[in-house]
């Protein structure tokens, strides 16, 4: 998520999400912080979102919802990327959205600004870069892209405008950085067809294909493979078919006749004949290919024999999930193709020399590398150089820092309130790190519950404490230790009675510490130790 802001008013370039890392146990979802725009509502002229990748468009719901104004800003966006965005909006019952298909190249006045969207090559389809008019030049957005010159859906990217608008003057350019570690060219989307016919070719029973399911280029190009060995396909998982459906409604995807076959009728064919697009490529707890390779999938049960390729690679973060999944499908006993195999996937961002080719066609002013880790922001910094940018004119910056510009020059601004918020369930918050660590600590060394009754004159024990435990991996020694611990509670009250400590939160504390001491001593765990002082 981007702002833009000139003269109070502000244009949101971007709305993402990412998915939550195996330490933000029970996070569904992970926002973008943006607390800069709440109460802000009337000052965003629009929102506008360069492709439909859930790491660009999928927070819109919640930051829409979140606004709470009764004027929500417009989004703008192409066409796959507004019909995208009109889906999520419906889930969330937000249907009083203004939702404008812009055409590559139309230009539209956002109060201060002027908008224009630049067509791009991406791994999705209505791919753009932002351009936004300012009193003081354009501010150019990439967006994500690559400047793929055999494209699989109509026309490379659009370098006569980007050369245009760097003749007329670019002010700042916002580079895609996620790639800028790969020397040269990226592969064009179009050779990986070819290949993954190739793959399909040399397999003698059932073929799961799995990709994002917005990768509407990798869906053709399985659709094409499997009709050219005559086999039929089948969708599964709601996104894909959810966004296969959106494609061929916009004429992205074409099918020919007869070719698609429900997954019920799966097992009504040969194995030779059976191709299955599935989500999954990431390893998702919940997606279709996880729940295949897990036997919990209703319709779909894998066996020996089949072969699943990957046509993605894992996002950072992923790797484990990934393997995890690939591991348990060798377990079944399927045959497993992966990029590291055969050239069954392009990646959708530029490699170093496109970030150059950028850089030379806007000749930005001013340049801040970003979409990528420290790293690659380093690295895009140094390509810059490269072609002839003035270091003084290169700003690295966090999430949070504000580049300001204006007629004198640009620099950073005073840090605004920046970082993550996360949905739990359909609830968006802040999880507070205490939060996080007891989850944590549940899902690791489980949790002691000890009840604890005393009498309110003297603080003695007036019953036996009640000790309850989960998740504790000690059954052999429960009994044992559950005398252990009645002996450590009557111990620690008999010492509260003696000090004339009376206060239940200090009994609980005193309780927490000598409780949590004997379990580390006897298990050398830490379980979540909860006391409760009930007072008679």
């Amino acid at each position: 998520m981007t702002v833009v802001e000139q003269d109070d008013r502000i244009v949101v370039v971007d709305v993402g999400l990412r998915f939550p890392t195996p330490e933000m146990v029970g996070i569904d979802l992970v926002l973008p912080d943006f607390s800069y725009l709440r109460g802000r509502a009337r000052d965003i002229e629009a929102i506008v979102v360069t492709h439909g990748h859930e790491d660009h468009l999928g927070a819109l719901p919640w930051v829409l919802r979140e606004l709470g104004e009764e004027r929500l800003p417009p989004v703008y966006g192409g066409a796959l990327t507004i019909a995208m965005a009109r889906s999520k909006l419906e889930e969330h019952k937000l249907d009083d959205v203004e939702l404008i298909d812009l055409a590559a190249a139309e230009t539209v006045e956002l109060g201060p600004f002027l908008l224009e969207l630049v067509h791009m090559t991406h791994s999705i389809p209505d791919s753009s870069a932002v351009s936004l008019g300012t009193d003081l030049g354009a501010v150019l957005i990439t967006g994500d892209y690559k400047f793929d010159q055999t494209p699989v859906d109509g026309p490379p990217a659009d370098v006569s405008r980007l050369a245009e608008l760097g003749r007329d003057g670019v002010l700042l350019l916002c580079g895609d950085s996620t790639n800028v570690d790969r020397p040269g060219f990226s592969p064009s989307e179009s050779v990986v067809g070819p290949h993954l016919e190739d793959v399909f070719a040399r397999c003698e029973g059932r073929i799961v294909v799995t990709s994002f399911a917005s990768n509407i280029h990798r869906v053709q190009q399985a659709l094409d493979a499997a009709a050219a060995l005559d086999r039929k396909v089948a969708l599964v998982g709601r996104s894909m078919r959810k966004n296969v459906a959106i494609g061929r409604a916009l004429g992205h995807i074409e099918v020919p006749e007869g070719l698609m076959v429900g997954a019920r009728e799966i097992g009504d064919l040969s194995d030779e004949r059976v191709v299955i697009i599935s989500t999954g490529s990431q390893g998702e707890p919940l997606s279709a290919l996880r729940r295949m390779a897990y036997h919990d999938h209703r319709q779909v049960e894998l066996r020996q024999g089949d072969t699943v390729v990957f046509s993605a690679t894992p996002i950072p973060g992923n790797e484990r999930a990934v393997n995890e999944t690939i591991d348990r499908l060798y377990h079944i006993g399927c045959d497993v193709v992966t990029p590291r195999d055969a050239p069954v996937h392009a990646s959708g961002h530029g490699y170093a020399e496109e970030v150059k080719l950028m850089l030379n066609l806007v000749k930005p002013r001013y340049v801040m590398p970003f979409h990528g880790d420290f790293k690659r922001l380093r690295l895009h910094a140094q390509l810059a150089e490269a072609v002839g940018v003035s270091p003084r004119r290169i700003f690295q910056a966090d999430n949070g820092l504000p580049l300001e510009i204006d007629g004198r020059g640009a620099g950073f601004g005073e840090r605004v309130q920046s970082g993550m918020i996360f949905v739990d369930g359909v609830e968006i918050g802040e999880i507070a790190d205490v939060a996080l660590r007891d989850r944590r600590m549940l899902s690791s060394d489980g949790i002691f519950i000890v009840v604890v009754t005393v009498a309110e004159q003297d603080g003695h024990s007036v019953s036996a404490p009640e000790v309850i435990f989960r998740g504790v991996p000690f059954l052999e020694q429960a009994d044992e230790l559950r005398e252990e611990i009645r002996a450590t509670v009557e111990a620690t009250l008999a010492r509260a009675a003696e000090d004339e400590i009376r206060e239940v939160d200090l009994l609980q504390r005193m309780l927490h510490d000598d409780l949590g001491q004997l379990v580390y001593d006897r298990l050398k765990r830490r379980p979540m130790m909860l006391p409760v002082v009930v007072e008679v």
